[in-house]
């Protein structure tokens, strides 16, 4: 068991350490002026609730080179369009809305949807969100953007999203996955071996897009939107930056069902078999050495329960017990991300255990379709 702890130590030192002690960009910090305009892309499917909060909030970011928002309207059958008709009067030049009425046979529908949006955007730099989800400042659309001057310029750019804090067992688990999540892709991105990204706060140029031929390689599947993207786009040598500071950073509605979170989840899971080689390795040696180091421990107590083996068994779990708090307690607070630290080691017992029944579950079963 010492080697998966060393493992899991060697993750820490390498990817998560690093990305928790970069400093904090401030809005009103340089580098780089705002001077390129960018289109803000947003894909909506009955959300027209969420879109009257969401729309004012984007339409209000401070950014003096200009920005338009695109409105998809994917095949809504509530009042979304009649409400769009009418910020595209209020707005002129600075709203555009595209309607979808159908998906083509055997396509994801939000990836066909997102490839009209784009095609209908104005400039060179897209920025997405989703409708669920809100900008936590005014400030989110100046900051992402500087993330194309990073990497000798960019070509997309990774955020962060995390979820609202409600109370409940099952928010305080989402919100630990997140965390455990962006420690993983905003960690490896960080140390240059970005590997996804997510669509609710995610930029990149029409040029990268147009290079992966959009999402053509895996159209058909219905995840990946996001993290395939970033697949097709890293093998194509595409230069990637994290911007992921509290001003930075969009919130979401999390899943309020066991259910409802199960489902999410073997949605988002369904695309990994699709990463390359290398991440599928970078990952599978992580996640899998925390696994094991849970399921090795009944069978280490099996083989012998004398005094030396249980003190041993104590010390390899106290070392990995204090490495956990010291990887996530700091990340958390890099992150503005509020989790009772007595609690980590449950979470991460609890949701391992999903995480393996979720692999299990896509082998015997296919993710649910999109909306």
């Amino acid at each position: 068991m010492l080697p998966l702890l060393l493992v899991q130590l060697w993750y820490w030192a390498q990817y998560f350490r690093p990305f928790t002690r970069r400093p904090i960009e401030a809005p009103g910090d340089e580098p780089g002026p705002d001077s390129e305009p960018i289109s803000l892309i947003l894909c909506a499917h009955n959300e027209l609730d969420n879109l009257r909060e969401l729309v004012p909030i984007l339409l209000k970011q401070d950014y003096p080179a200009g920005f338009e928002l695109v409105l998809i309207n994917d095949r809504s059958h509530d009042e979304t369009e009649f409400y769009a008709q009418q910020l595209a009067q209020y707005y002129p030049g600075r709203f555009r809305l595209v309607t979808v009425t159908h998906t083509p046979a055997g396509f994801s529908p939000k990836k066909y949807a997102l490839t009209l949006g784009i095609k209908a955007a104005r400039y060179e730099r897209l920025l997405f969100t989703d409708a669920d989800c809100r900008p936590v400042t005014y400030d989110w659309l100046r900051l992402m953007q500087r993330g194309f001057s990073q990497k000798n310029g960019a070509d997309m750019v990774l955020g962060f999203s995390g979820y609202t804090e409600e109370p409940g067992l099952l928010n305080q688990l989402i919100r630990y996955e997140t965390l455990l999540t962006a420690a993983q892709y905003l960690g490896l991105a960080w140390a240059s071996r970005p590997y996804m990204g997510v669509g609710r706060n995610l930029a990149y140029t029409r040029r990268i897009f147009q290079a992966t031929k959009g999402f053509a390689s895996h159209i058909r599947r219905l995840s990946g939107d996001d993290d395939l993207l970033v697949q097709d786009a890293v093998a194509l040598g595409a230069r990637v930056a994290v911007v992921a500071d509290p001003a930075a950073q969009t919130l979401s509605e999390p899943a309020r069902t066991w259910a409802g979170w199960w489902r999410q989840k073997r949605r988002h899971l369904s695309a990994g078999s699709r990463y390359r080689a290398p991440d599928r390795f970078r990952l599978a040696i992580f996640m899998g050495s925390n696994v094991l180091f849970y399921l090795l421990t009944p069978a280490v107590l099996a083989v012998s329960l004398s005094s030396e083996n249980i003190i041993s068994l104590g010390v390899l779990w106290l070392a990995r017990t204090l490495l956990l708090l010291l990887a996530y307690i700091p990340l958390a607070r890099r992150l503005g991300q509020t989790l009772p630290a007595a609690a980590l080691p449950f979470f991460d017992f609890l949701y391992l255990a999903f995480y393996c029944a979720w692999g299990l579950s896509l082998l015997v079963r296919r993710p649910l379709q999109w909306k």
